[in-house]
């Protein structure tokens, strides 16, 4: 990976952080400010909490990302270091689905949000299933990257041996 694209990453992940310490500092206040008055008041606080929660799944995938850049740029993707950090992304996200379910069910009560908005929010939840077993089939492919890794490695040392 170049430096270049190491560099925009980076500079995207550092955006993203940025904009999720905001959501969760001004955003979530603005929120339960809003819904102090209507009818959602009495669900207000898990509102907010599930929201909080939310952009913390969110944080722990852009920061396993920042390090797993950091394993491709010094060469030490391919360890069972890496395998930590993928694990921590599909939880945040089976973490994320469950959430935005969380959500759904304390939004579908009452007239106060349309069940279009409850469906939406089950449309989410099953696309974050999705992307944490998406991640489960790619970290089954780093386990086989890491296996031929080590594989090319000793028979690089056999060879040597023998030369």
């Amino acid at each position: 990976m170049g430096k270049l694209t190491v560099l925009a990453l980076r500079a995207v992940l550092v955006a993203l952080l940025a904009g999720s310490v905001f959501v969760q500092t001004v955003m979530a206040a603005l929120l339960a400010s809003d819904l102090d008055g209507g009818e959602l008041a009495g669900r207000r606080v898990p509102i907010v909490v599930l929201v909080v929660l939310g952009v913390v799944t969110v944080e722990a995938v852009l920061l396993s990302t920042w390090r797993l850049v950091t394993m491709v740029r010094r060469g030490t993707v391919f360890s069972d270091a890496a395998f930590r950090y993928v694990h921590v992304v599909t939880g945040a996200f089976a973490a994320a689905g469950v959430l935005v379910c969380a959500l759904g069910a304390v939004l579908a009560p009452g007239e106060a949000v349309a069940p279009g908005v409850v469906l939406l929010l089950g449309g989410v939840a099953l696309a974050a299933f999705g992307v944490a077993l998406v991640v489960l089939v790619m970290r089954v492919l780093l386990a086989q990257a890491v296996a031929r890794d080590a594989e090319a490695s000793q028979m690089q040392a056999e060879l040597n041996g023998v030369i």
